[in-house]
C-alpha cells in the first residue's frame, strides 16, 4: 500500500519453494527453459512433434 508516494508495508518473502510437476509424454525434455524477469518465473515447455512422439512410444507385448 502507498501513501504519498512511499511505502507503508512492504512484504517480501525469502523462504525456500518448490513446486513439482509431471510432463506429458509430448514435451521435449532437453529444451525446456526457465527465466525470472520482474520477479514473475517463466517456464516454457516446447512439444515434440507428432513423429517425434511417435517414436518416443514403446509397444510392450503381454503374453
Amino acid at each position: 500500500e502507498k501513501k504519498d508516494g512511499r511505502y507503508l508495508r512492504r512484504e517480501f518473502s525469502y523462504a525456500k519453494f518448490q513446486q513439482t510437476m509431471i510432463l506429458p509424454d509430448n514435451v521435449d525434455k532437453e529444451k525446456i527453459t526457465a527465466k525470472v524477469e520482474n520477479g514473475v518465473l517463466n517456464i516454457e515447455l516446447p512439444k515434440l512433434s507428432e513423429q517425434e512422439t511417435k517414436k518416443a512410444q514403446k509397444l510392450i507385448e503381454i503374453h
